[in-house]
């Protein structure tokens, strides 16, 4: 037994270069050192939970998660400090190096320090939460997840998408979702000679049965140009930010039954060529 503590002690002391106690009364301070740990890491779940429950009808969802952001580092940073603590290393003398250090590492993480910096604006200017639809540089999506570096978005063909705080701080930013509602622009257009103030009563009325569309803001038409097809005009209607794609797609195929019901034409591009004398043409071609 004997043999066998003094090659555990030598094999640990090869490994880590500090000297294990595998008495009896070292195991029971190892012991009570682990429970130490567990004791910490059940408490800080505690913690969470009970945030959890007190906010989960009193905040927003990106107020929830930044919370549980704060109280996970917190306990990381209370068991690695207990750690340290219990092996004899002196944290002052870490801190100390690491700011020698930091001044080094600090010019080859510029990058990084700007983005924790955006991330505190993108943070506290609360332009978007978790769960809202997004623009930024081209890219759409909905926000997963509001991190110091970075905001983590997801495509409607689910993309995992990372955007540097940094980027959405400089770039210009659309969100679709902070206002109830949204409008859906169909474009049209009719053919000249078209009564333009039937069309505009068949399409109000189309657009105010569509079970999508609410009632206020009220549908409107608004009529663009006289152009070489036709007459263009864009219908307007509005509805709630979670049935933009229902009414995009019910009010379209609502409008082109509607209209071919009524005998309205929709122009397409074509060109017409009139022959002033026939017969030279006909001897032309002959």
């Amino acid at each position: 037994m004997n043999t066998l503590t003094s090659s555990l002690e030598s094999f640990f002391l090869s490994v880590t270069g500090l000297k294990a106690d595998l008495s009896v009364a070292g195991l029971w301070k190892a012991a009570q050192f682990l429970i130490t740990l567990a004791v910490i890491y059940i408490f800080f779940k505690i913690i969470s939970i009970l945030v959890k429950r007190f906010l989960i009808n009193k905040s927003s969802l990106q107020t929830r998660h930044i919370v549980n952001k704060i109280i996970h580092y917190s306990a990381v940073t209370v068991i690695v400090v207990t750690i340290f603590n219990r092996l004899g290393i002196n944290i002052s003398a870490i801190l100390g190096a690491a700011g020698i250090a930091g001044i080094a590492i600090g010019f080859a993480a510029q990058t990084s320090v700007s983005n924790v910096i955006s991330g505190l604006f993108v943070i506290t200017e609360r332009a978007f939460k978790i769960g809202d639809i997004i623009e930024i540089e081209g890219t759409i999506g909905t926000v997963q997840a509001i991190n110091l570096l970075s905001v983590v978005l997801k495509t409607f063909d689910s993309q995992y998408v990372r955007v540097p705080n940094e980027t959405i701080i400089k770039a210009n930013l659309i969100n679709y979702s902070h206002f109830p509602f949204r409008r859906v622009k169909t474009e049209l257009s009719v053919s000249y000679g078209t009564d333009l103030r039937k069309v505009e009563k068949i399409l109000l009325d189309t657009a105010q049965k569509n079970q999508f569309c609410v009632a206020d803001p009220a549908p409107s038409i608004l009529w663009s140009a006289f152009a070489d097809s036709g007459i263009t005009f864009t219908l307007l209607t509005w509805t709630k930010i979670e049935d933009f794609g229902n009414l995009r797609n019910s009010i379209f195929i609502e409008v082109d039954e509607r209209l071919k019901k009524e005998g309205i034409e929709i122009p397409f591009p074509q060109t017409d060529i009139h022959i002033k004398d026939y017969s030279q043409f006909k001897e032309a071609i002959d």
